[in-house]
């Protein structure tokens, strides 16, 4: 199921997607053949039907399909061709660090570049949406904790990152984690590609095959002294290609099965 969020009547409202997604080529993708089943509540914490309403994709508004109630746990250099790319080491076991809620936004709302940086850089992702309260998960246990799964985008000052040496404000400033457009929760998270775009030109081509911790040592690791909550997110790290976005460009990010996320970028 394909789970959406988008302005319905001026609120926000929850909907499962419909139909075929179309190929995706230089950053975009043909959505003519989608529609929006509406739903009368909240699926997440509880029970939702169908009102009946249908809505065209194509003309409604994406918000963000979830805002995390407490945190988006992310996870750096999980790939070693990217640690590679900015001169540093392959971790010997998983390296977290949060973003706040207040970072996130959703397909269309723009990446706002703050003043204080001159180098803003896109790092696209798969992110695991947590269904349960989670704490010490065995790994064999781990994906009976997940709800579903969605495309990211961890925007980092890497300017910032580098001076500050912590990454709190580099990786958690206001609209520096873009999240859409849907949550997928029938989904296979085992070698499947990840891709971005600036301006319709691919900058980056990796799969989860490739992972340094796969999802369930993520989960494991993350729940043995921090508990996840339902709707928190687990942003699993980006391949190769990682570069500089200036305002005026336009970023896309997809996850295979996973439909297309994409923000303009604009000074703040």
């Amino acid at each position: 199921m394909r789970i959406v969020r988008f302005v319905h009547n001026d609120e926000p409202t929850y909907g499962v997607v419909e139909g075929e997604l179309g190929e995706i080529v230089d950053g975009r993708a043909d959505t003519s053949g989608l529609e929006i089943a509406v739903l009368d509540s909240d699926p997440f914490f509880s029970p939702a039907q169908s009102t009946g309403d249908r809505l065209t994709y194509d003309d409604v508004r994406l918000l963000a399909p979830i805002i995390p109630r407490s945190k988006i746990v992310c996870v750096g250099r999980n790939f070693a061709d990217h640690a590679a790319e900015l001169g540093n080491d392959v971790p010997v076991s998983p390296l977290t660090f949060f973003k706040p809620n207040t970072a996130v936004i959703g397909p269309g709302d723009p990446i706002r570049i703050p003043a204080i940086s001159e180098h803003v850089s896109y790092e696209a992702e798969l992110g695991v949406v947590i269904g349960r309260v989670a704490k010490q998960v065995s790994a064999e246990q781990a994906y009976d904790t997940v709800l579903g799964y969605l495309a990211g985008n961890d925007v980092t000052l890497r300017d910032i990152q580098d001076t500050d040496k912590q990454w709190s404000r580099a990786k958690g400033f206001d609209t520096s984690c873009p999240l859409g457009p849907w949550i997928e929760t029938d989904f296979d998270p085992e070698a499947v590609a990840i891709r971005s775009w600036v301006d319709g030109e691919q900058r980056q081509d990796g799969t989860t095959e490739d992972f340094i911790f796969d999802i369930p040592t993520l989960i494991e690791h993350i729940t043995e002294t921090i508990t996840l909550l339902p709707g928190d997110v687990i942003l699993t790290g980006t391949p190769a290609g990682v570069g500089k976005i200036e305002a005026g460009q336009h970023v896309s990010v997809a996850i295979e099965g996973l439909g297309l996320l994409e923000n303009p970028v604009m000074d703040a």
